[in-house]
This record gives C-alpha cells, structure tokens and sequence, in this order.
C-alpha cells in the first residue's frame, strides 16, 4: 500500500475535523460550561435552583455538605456543612427557601434565601427526596416509608402519607391532585392522592425492578419509570396505570426529565452517559445519539425555564467533581 501523500493527509484532516463538528452539532445536547467543585469528595446527589436569586444547589452526599453556584459567574460562592449525607433538595421559588433532606441524620433543614442557620425538622428517617407543591404550598419529603408533608412557613409536619416501601423520586401533577412514587422494594409505583392524604392505587412493573427516577409529562397523561434492572425506561399511560412503551437506556441511573419544548426525554446514568429519546407521539420514542459524561454522573436537574441541564460529576478514576451544563442541540429529529 502506497503511503499517503501530504495533500491526501490534509484531505483526510479536514474530513475528520468537519465529521467531528458535525457529529457535535447533531448532538441532541451540547456541553456549554463546567463548573469545577474543588475539594468535593464522594457521591453526589441531587440539585436544586433557585432562578430569581440566580443560584444552584448541589446535595455533595459524600462530602456531607450543600454546594451554593452562582449561576451568572459559574463558580462556587459556598459550601454548608455540618451536614450528615444530604440527598434531596428543593426551593419554595415564592419564598426562595431552601430546603435539604439529610439521609445521615435524618433531617430535613429549611433554610431562609440568605442561607442562615435553618429551622430543623427532626426523625424523618433516610430522608431523601423532596418537591415543593405550589397548589397547596406544602413540601413533601420522601423517608423511611413514608411522605412527609411540610407547612414551610411553620416549619412544622402536618401529615403523614404511608407506602408499602422506602420512597425514591416521586412527581406532583401541577393540575391535578396526584403524587406518583416510585417504592422500588415493593416493585411498584404508588398513586397517591395528597388531598386524601392516601394511596389510591398501585401500578406493577412488569420484569423491571429498581425503579429510582421519574419524569412526568402531565399534558400527554405519561410517566417515565427509570430502572436500573434491567436498564430500562418504563412509559406508563397515567389514565390506566398500563405501560406503554419500554426503553434501553443508560445503566445505573438515577435522574430521568421530560423537556416539553422539544419533546425530548433524558436519562441520566451512572455508567457515563445520557439516553436520549424523541417523543414521536404519547406512545412512541425514537432514541437520538447518546451523551458521554463521566462515570458516576447519575444525578443532574433539569430546568425547564432556560432548557438547560446541570449534570453532577463526582471526583473518581483521576476526574474532579464539577458540573457539567448542557444546552439543548438540534438533534436529528425523525
């Protein structure tokens, strides 16, 4: 075989090159900014905004402290310790309080928007996730086998809801008056009525177990079950509890969000990448080319208002902790 000549080398460069951009460009989410958290060890859990006050909140779990960004400069303007393990945070966007549920010392702590010493709700066993409802101005807090429900001007528990199972993610219809849980020891997710303060119904997960996130599209009545066994995306019709669609997606995740503006579904997992799918219609997802991140980048928050998605890198295998900030791409829609 003759060698190639040097016009033929630079033919073969420019290819590349314009393959490259061109493969980045159809990328369904591109990579606009990183955020370094230096010194951060350990996994990291989840994300909070608060977007009038410009800030984005990071659950450092491992690192047993709350990481506070400024969004409009992206670097790191505080770290809050003395904190054992925090898993779920959420922001009451009328107040700007912030809200962290610690699993180490199961405690959900209410900090004011200047992030003073916060009032301290005590006992809620391996507290985890937690979502603030507008509708009833309440805070729920997933823990030991139950949901917590939160007066956050009182700083007090006003009820109880029971399950058949320690929660993980759980959605809040905005228009309506269900809470969808995953109980992932159960196999099931619970339908609850947070007026009743009950569950009313339970749908099983055929041949899919460790269901851990949830996404919600309230407008085309569907609900999107991340499972990590098999590494799956259950589509369940939220009228009938019935699933209609079954997705591959990325392994050991443990965030899933549904962007409404350009009907795409995001699947965040641990083994390093992001699963992708266009919603073709209500019963139907073509999957678009996957999204490399890094391994153990499993959690990440998605925020509807600016299209963007944060996504938490932990510090492992010589990578450092940051976050990563994805933009939506143009994609290759079918």
């Amino acid at each position: 075989m003759r060698p190639m000549t040097p016009h033929l080398v630079a033919a073969a460069l420019v290819l590349t090159a314009v393959s490259s951009a061109r493969s980045e460009e159809a990328a369904p989410l591109r990579l606009t900014q990183t955020i370094p958290l230096e010194g951060v060890e350990g996994r990291i859990d989840h994300l909070g905004v608060d977007l009038d006050g410009g800030r984005l909140f990071v659950a450092a779990l491992g690192n047993n402290t709350l990481e506070v960004i400024d969004l409009a400069t992206g670097k790191r303007i505080q770290s809050i310790g003395g904190l054992k393990e925090p898993q779920g945070v959420a922001v009451v966007a009328e107040t700007r309080q912030v809200v962290v549920a610690s699993g180490g010392d199961s405690i959900c702590r209410i900090y004011d928007r200047a992030l003073n010493p916060p009032s301290v709700i005590e006992r809620l066993d391996d507290a985890d996730n937690v979502r603030f409802c507008p509708s009833d101005k309440r805070i729920y807090v997933g823990y030991s086998n139950a949901l917590s429900v939160i007066d956050p001007t009182k700083a007090v528990v006003v009820d109880r809801i029971n399950l058949d199972g320690h929660p993980e993610s759980f959605q809040i219809e905005a228009k309506g008056t269900r809470i969808f849980v995953n109980v992932p020891t159960a196999g099931h997710v619970a339908v609850v009525d947070r007026v009743a303060k009950k569950v009313v119904a339970k749908w099983p997960l055929a041949h899919a177990r460790s269901n851990y996130p949830l996404a919600l599209d309230e407008t085309g009545h569907r609900l999107f079950v991340g499972c990590r066994w098999p590494a799956v995306t259950v589509v369940l019709d939220t009228e009938t509890g019935k699933q209609v669609a079954r997705l591959d997606c990325c392994g050991d995740t443990d965030d899933i969000f549904y962007d409404a503006v350009a009907r795409r579904l995001y699947v965040v997992g641990g083994e390093g990448c992001i699963s992708v799918y266009h919603q073709d219609d209500a019963d139907h997802y073509s999957p678009m080319p996957k999204v490399a991140t890094a391994s153990g980048a499993r959690t990440a928050l998605f925020v509807p208002q600016t299209g963007l998605l944060y996504v938490a890198v932990p510090r492992r295998h010589g990578q450092n902790a940051e976050i990563r900030v994805f933009a939506r791409g143009p994609g290759p829609l079918p």
